[in-house]
C-alpha cells in the first residue's frame, strides 16, 4: 500500500494522526495541562494585550496634545484612541468569557 503525503498547517501539536484506521507517530512529545495553567498563560496574554492597547491610547493622547490644532492630527489621535479603547474592552470581555468557560468546565 502507497502512503499519501499528507500537509497539515501547523496550528496544534499532536503526538499522532490517525488516518483510515492507521495511526502515524509524529514524533512529538504530549503533555497535559490543566485548566489552572491554560487560564494563567490566558491572563499572561490578555494582560500583554491591555498593556499593549494602554500604551497605544497614550501615544495617541500625546500625539492628541501636540497636534497644535491641526485637525487631522486631533481626528487621527482621536480615532486612535477610540480603537485601543475598544480593543481594550475586547481584550477584557475575552478574559472574562475564557474564565467563565474554564471554570463551568473545570469546576475550579
Amino acid at each position: 500500500m502507497k502512503l499519501k503525503t499528507i500537509y497539515f498547517p501547523i496550528i496544534f501539536s499532536v503526538a499522532s494522526v490517525t488516518v483510515n484506521n492507521y495511526t502515524y507517530s509524529t514524533g512529538l512529545s504530549t503533555t497535559s495541562a490543566g485548566s489552572q495553567e491554560l487560564q494563567s498563560i490566558l491572563q499572561i496574554v490578555f494582560g500583554i494585550i491591555g498593556s499593549i492597547a494602554v500604551l497605544i491610547i497614550l501615544i495617541a493622547g500625546f500625539k492628541f496634545i501636540s497636534s497644535s490644532g491641526n485637525p487631522e492630527s486631533i481626528a487621527k489621535a482621536r480615532e486612535t484612541i477610540i480603537y485601543a479603547i475598544i480593543g481594550l474592552v475586547v481584550a477584557m470581555l475575552a478574559e472574562v468569557i475564557v474564565s467563565f468557560v474554564l471554570f463551568s468546565v473545570g469546576g475550579s
